[in-house]
């Protein structure tokens, strides 16, 4: 159940909840769009539709448990007509690239790619006897259906390796649907992945994972209807899946640049990219094929050195020197490059000059962002005063369809100097929701302040309007002008976004603050990633879990032994604080629960009850079944629709 207290501001009346059309501003932000880039150059869909073999029409899917649509691209074919008014056309272009040109395609003989069945993409290499898979995309639904796309046309190949090219849960998430967990344990399949792998994807799927997804679902527009005024592309794909996800540790670890594999016939040669765009990453040369994998490393886009649905900052210059070490170890023998993401580059020196491009948009990011930071400018001046030159600028691969140049110059700033900008103003400042009580106090009350930013909204200054009416919601959120205006505001900053997570968060704030927030429960992993899960991760997802406040003064002690692993573990809770200890145990329990470590970690994520596994016979428990019941009452339940454009309740 989510926590009891006020409820959020409920809808909007039903005059004020409706989308508006562009206003006349956001019609001339969008035609100057048209003049200001090359659309004539049609070459990234000369290279999107090359190789096309086969797809699937409609490319719906669906979970077969409960017939749950997972990935619907049907509804995406109005975007094969003209940019209308409430689109940046910029967008809209990428748009088409991502959802129009769907299926499987030859990249060269041998080497395959299923594309926007998901997210991200699903590369075939073929081996002496099956097929090496990279990245089995987001879900189980999504990497079933395009291997069998593939099978179909290719001909039935088992699968020999998998290969996770980084930490991102669009690359592992459906493992399940290519292999099975057996295969892997008896050595049949093997699965390849970065150093540090394991940690990083847990870490930011599991420890972070509520308040990930929550702001996930307005990055990615998942609660939007998919139209002109609502979603159109996410910048980086098509659409995310939202179907069955699983987690199978890899079996082989990559941990030095240079490492070689040969897989199923195939040689693999390794470069380490860590802590770019993901914490834990490589990319690598196939020389057979001579085709460079860059993974997410490069893209056709500027990325996101920081994402915000929320991560850990990530690393320009790292990313930068990593593509120039890309260029430095392969660059003399590809003759194509390909990524998890969008579409593949042919001709050596065309794929030289787009790596020289990627590398120089991220290095010019980082530079110039510590130039002016060294002058004394904040991250939000550094970030309205910087533009990519206009050699990068002009380059379709650079635009700002996923990351945008504002954010991710700030997000350099915070890399080396932390949020503080050192104003001492700015050090310990009042939380939002009282900070903008005082505001509307100051600036003469919530009506007076509408009055004014309506003139500002008439005026087109929708960057003003949303920055002052936001204090009026978050100190009045049941002011329904304040909201309404609010939402007409961000609606028209994201029909002009040309980055299609922007425009997702603003359009998403808009419906929310119309519609209001959804109701819900807790949400669950799913069985296939608490399966794979490594009890040590299950350990730290709990420490997170513990509230501190309720756990003070008392002292929890299990005895865990799990039958299937014949090795005990200790659980503490003391000091407000969880800690787990293997090979531990505590001569005075409070209880000792023997268990199968599957149970343990399906009984700690709520997917079975302890009053179910002691009506099977699963659990032993030994000791005082009420310490098991307090335990529990010491533990979270995230509400998964936290508000975000509204203050907390």
């Amino acid at each position: 159940m989510v926590a009891s207290g006020p409820a959020h501001p409920s809808a909007l009346p039903e005059e004020l909840s409706h989308p508006k059309p562009a206003s006349e501003h956001t019609v001339k932000n969008n035609a100057v769009v048209l003049k200001e880039l090359p659309f004539e150059d049609r070459s990234s869909f000369e290279n999107a539709g090359r190789g096309f073999i086969a797809t699937l029409s409609p490319l719906t899917m669906a979970r077969p448990t409960d017939g749950k649509k997972t990935y619907d691209l049907s509804d995406l074919s109005f975007l094969a007509g003209e940019a209308p008014s409430t689109v940046n056309p910029s967008l809209w272009r990428q748009a088409q690239l991502n959802a129009l040109y769907h299926g499987l395609f030859e990249v060269v003989d041998g080497l395959y790619q299923v594309r926007s069945f998901d997210l991200g993409h699903m590369t075939l290499v073929r081996g002496e006897t099956g097929w090496i898979v990279i990245d089995p995309l987001t879900s189980a639904e999504s990497s079933r259906t395009a291997l069998d796309l593939a099978n179909k046309h290719l001909g039935h190949r088992p699968v020999m390796a998998v290969i996770f090219t980084h930490s991102h849960a669009d690359h592992f998430a459906g493992v399940l649907g290519v292999i099975n967990p057996e295969e892997v344990t008896s050595g049949k399949v093997v699965i390849i992945a970065p150093d540090q792998f394991v940690k990083a994807a847990l870490s930011e799927n599991v420890l972070a994972g509520n308040v990930m997804r929550r702001r996930a679902i307005y990055m990615y527009g998942h609660s939007l209807p998919h139209s002109p005024q609502g979603f159109i592309t996410n910048g980086l794909g098509a659409l995310l899946s939202q179907g069955s996800t699983g987690f199978v540790p890899p079996t082989d670890l990559i941990k030095e640049t240079g490492e070689t594999r040969i897989v199923d016939g195939v040689e693999i040669v390794f470069q380490m990219t860590p802590d770019t765009e993901a914490v834990a990453e490589f990319v690598f040369f196939l020389p057979q094929f001579k085709a460079l994998c860059m993974s997410e490393i490069t893209s056709h886009h500027l990325h996101n050195v920081y994402t915000p649905r929320g991560a850990q900052v990530r690393d320009a210059l790292a990313w930068s020197n990593q593509i120039n070490e890309s260029i430095n170890l392969f660059g003399d023998h590809l003759e194509v490059q390909f990524g998890s993401h969008h579409w593949p580059v042919w001709r050596r020196e065309v794929v030289l000059d787009y790596l020289k491009q990627q590398r120089d948009l991220y290095k010019y990011i980082h530079d110039q962002t510590l130039r002016l930071a060294n002058q004394g400018y904040t991250k939000e001046e550094i970030a309205e005063q910087l533009r990519l030159p206009g050699s990068l600028a002009r380059n379709f691969s650079n635009r700002e369809y996923y990351g945008t140049v504002s954010h991710n110059a700030k997000a350099v700033y915070v890399k080396y100097l932390g949020y503080f900008d050192g104003n001492p103003a700015n050090l310990n400042p009042l939380p939002p929701a009282e900070a903008a009580a005082r505001y509307v106090e100051y600036m003469g009350g919530a009506d007076a302040v509408i009055i004014k930013a309506c003139k500002y909204f008439d005026q087109g200054d929708y960057r003003w309007v949303a920055q002052v009416i936001n204090h009026v919601v978050l100190s009045e959120p049941d002011n329904a002008q304040a909201r309404a205006l609010l939402a007409d505001t961000y609606e028209q900053m994201g029909y002009q976004a040309e980055s299609g997570p922007w425009r997702n968060f603003y359009l998403t704030g808009a419906l929310e603050l119309r519609r209001g927030i959804p109701e819900a429960v807790p949400g669950k992993m799913s069985p296939g990633m608490v399966q794979g899960m490594p009890l040590e991760n299950l350990f730290q997802a709990l420490g997170v879990r513990l509230n501190g406040p309720k756990a003070e003064g008392k002292r929890i002690v299990f005895n865990l032994d799990f039958t299937d692993l014949k090795q005990f573990y200790l659980l503490t809770v003391e000091n407000s604080v969880l800690n787990a200890f293997a090979d531990r145990q505590d001569p005075r329990p409070t209880a000792k629960l023997t268990l199968s470590s599957l149970d343990f970690k399906y009984l700690m994520t709520g997917l079975i009850t302890a009053a179910d596994l002691l009506g099977e016979g699963r659990l032993i428990l030994e000791g005082d079944l009420t310490g098991l019941l307090e335990f529990a009452g010491l533990l979270d339940q995230f509400n998964p629709f936290f508000p975000i454009v509204t203050p907390r309740p």
